[in-house]
């Protein structure tokens, strides 16, 4: 095949510099799935029920409501008369390291915010978004009056 501009190569790869997965020959092992075995028994369970019968799910749930605590999360109040008290649930993900080995047991507590109503067991919504600007000047300031940084992911 000829190049319309002659003065420019052929080539079937990205000229770009970029460092990507593929270059680095790092792939994701390849899963089959098949409709006629059933889930290994350490797959990644759905319900608390399921993750509670194995040690290392306990232990990851046991890790999450240590770091809730430690964190602050919340505080413990008497729950107010006539209002429903939201639920809560577990989530659970196998982390995989890119050779498809078991990297951890990573298990979330999260709220049932979809029993919320309006009025009822919340009367505002708050969205924050900042800017990265805003985000740089924080940080100079913290940085210059030697504050106390501290990270959180919602």
């Amino acid at each position: 095949m000829l190049s319309p501009f002659p003065s420019l190569p052929i080539t079937n790869q990205p000229s770009h510099h970029m460092q990507t997965r593929l270059k680095s020959r790092i792939t994701k092992p390849k899963q089959i799935m098949s409709l006629f075995t059933t889930a290994p028994s350490d797959s990644t369970p759905n319900t608390y029920a399921r993750a509670v019968k194995h040690q290392h799910w306990r232990q990851a749930m046991s890790e999450e409501f240590h770091a809730l605590q430690k964190q602050a999360t919340w505080t413990l109040v008497p729950a107010p008369a006539q209002t429903p008290i939201l639920g809560c649930k577990w989530t659970f993900k196998t982390k995989f390291l890119p050779n498809g080995q078991v990297d951890r047991y990573k298990a979330r507590l999260v709220a049932q915010g979809y029993d919320q109503q309006y009025g009822v067991n919340y009367t505002e919504t708050f969205s924050p978004v900042s800017k990265m600007t805003t985000i740089r000047i924080l940080l100079t300031l913290a940085l210059n009056r030697n504050w106390q940084i501290r990270q959180l992911d919602v």
